[in-house]
Parts: structure tokens; C-alpha cells; sequence
């Protein structure tokens, strides 16, 4: 055997294991169950799905004592029945005030959650954590716990 064959021959023999097993994924992935790490808190609770739960990123990168932080988050309500964010509490923060916009005739101090729509916090409308206990960075979290008037407690 001349040496340009036996070149070709060991080349294919080791780069073919390669090539074969990145075809080895097939129609189920270990990727396609992993949540993505960057995406802020998530939750469900009977047809309310929460995503993206993160605090505002702050001037100059740190909250501090006493300071307050506004919420971001959207709820998803799948189901066929209207819902209503009832009252957002936890520790680590004196109190909650939200501020929504609501439809004309709408009064209270819940936040609705319309059958099959999504509701985003954050912009115009917002949660405000009143008064934090320590100072937070980056990373750092806190325990809420929001109420439903349907869905309950998560």
C-alpha cells in the first residue's frame, strides 16, 4: 500500500467517529428539556404561568437599604376564566404598591389577568417593593409571594 493511501485511510478512520456521533442527537436532545439560566424567576400556578420575575436593574448596579425596587414580570393566563392579582407580599421589603392601568369603570387595588392574555409589569404598569430591609446586587434575590384571586397562592 503506497504511503497517500494509507494516509487517506487513517485520516477517514479517525475523523469518522467524530462526524458520526454529531449526528447522534436525533429527535431527543438533552438541550430540549434545560431551561434557560438568564430568564429571571418562573412559576405556575393552575392556569397562570409567571416569567421573567426580575427587579429593575438599578442606577449605579445596587440597591440599597431603604431603597425601593420596582418588579417586572408576566403572567400568563391560558385559561378561559378571568383572574386577578390580589396582593404581592414576602420578606425583605416593607410592602408592596402597584400602580395599573385600568379600563375605563375598573376601580381596586387588584391587578387583572384576562382569560387567554398575557400581562406585563414593568413598564406602565408596575409593583413597587417598598422600603427594603438589606441592600441587594446583582444576583441576589428576594421571596415573593403573589396572590390570585382564582389561581391562590404562589
Amino acid at each position: 500500500m503506497n504511503r497517500a493511501l494509507r494516509a487517506a485511510t487513517l485520516g477517514v478512520l479517525l475523523l469518522s467517529p467524530v462526524a458520526l456521533t454529531a449526528c447522534s442527537a436525533g429527535q431527543v436532545t438533552q438541550t430540549a428539556t434545560q431551561q434557560p439560566d438568564k430568564t429571571g424567576g418562573q412559576a405556575q400556578i393552575g392556569e397562570l404561568t409567571l416569567r421573567q420575575a426580575q427587579l429593575e436593574s438599578p442606577q449605579g448596579g445596587t440597591y440599597e437599604a431603604g431603597d425601593d425596587a420596582q418588579l417586572q414580570l408576566a403572567i400568563i393566563n391560558t385559561g378561559a376564566e378571568d383572574d386577578a392579582l390580589v396582593a404581592v407580599g414576602g420578606e425583605g421589603f416593607a410592602g408592596a404598591d402597584a400602580r395599573m392601568t385600568r379600563p375605563a369603570g375598573a376601580s381596586g387595588d387588584e391587578t387583572p389577568i384576562p382569560a387567554r392574555t398575557s400581562v406585563y409589569i414593568g413598564d406602565d404598569d408596575r409593583i413597587l417593593l417598598r422600603d427594603l430591609e438589606e441592600p441587594l446586587t446583582t444576583g441576589q434575590y428576594l421571596d415573593l409571594e403573589l396572590t390570585f384571586e382564582n389561581a391562590g397562592e404562589i
